[in-house]
């Protein structure tokens, strides 16, 4: 390979490294070419799957900043740059691998960190992106119908509690400092009393100015 087509691999690789979720490095030999079209087709859009060279592969790990896959770079080599469901991938590789023993997951990169085979096998027994979505979403919505209930149970019982205070404050206005009105025969009493204290009064004016004169 020419020095400017290792350059712009080396480039290619740098980025993928960078910017996909996950990777896998997969040793591929004694597959045949229907078995890595039929892989390619089991990972679907979540991953690219390429044949690398281990020193262009080394070369461009180092520069995205990934130290400690040489001992992994070794015999041809085959990468799966995971861009999607990372568990959903695992799980393609090791169900693949079971099928085809000639596929050999040999160790993988994690947010910058370098895993064993074992630590890739074990991203297979995740929960896929979807199902922690899903719970994610339940769970959401648990907490939001918590909140509207923990809400709503206080506002119903001050609205309880006040259709109460009206139905008895009608009943005995004195109860909110006596607001209301007061019942119509109490009003026809407080009327009589103050009509008769007046003839009352005259009354009284008269006997007085009687008992003045005689004297």
């Amino acid at each position: 390979m020419a020095r400017p087509d290792k350059a712009a691999t080396v480039a290619d690789l740098k980025d993928q490294f960078t910017g996909s979720a996950a990777v896998v490095l997969t040793e591929y030999r004694g597959l045949k070419v229907k078995d890595l079209k039929e892989l390619r087709r089991t990972l679907g859009a979540d991953a690219t799957y390429a044949v690398a060279k281990n020193t262009l592969t080394t070369i461009a790990a180092r520069e995205a900043g990934i130290e400690g896959l040489d001992g992994t770079l070794a015999g041809p080599t085959a990468i799966a740059f995971i861009n999607g469901d990372v568990a959903g991938v695992a799980k393609g590789l090791r169900d693949f691998a079971k099928a085809h023993p000639a596929l050999v997951i040999k160790g993988g990169v994690l947010d910058g960190q370098v895993l064993d085979a074992d630590a890739v096998k074990k991203l297979a027994d995740l929960e896929s992106r979807e199902v922690l979505l899903a719970k994610l979403a339940g769970a959401l919505q648990a907490n939001l119908s918590r909140a509207v209930y923990l809400i709503a149970a206080p506002l119903n019982q001050a609205a309880r509690a006040l259709g109460a205070l009206e139905r008895a404050a009608t009943e005995d206005p004195a109860l909110i400092g006596g607001a209301g009105s007061a019942p119509a025969e109490d009003q026809a009493q407080d009327t009589a009393d103050s009509e008769s204290a007046p003839q009352a009064a005259d009354a009284a004016d008269t006997t007085d100015a009687a008992s003045a004169a005689t004297e």
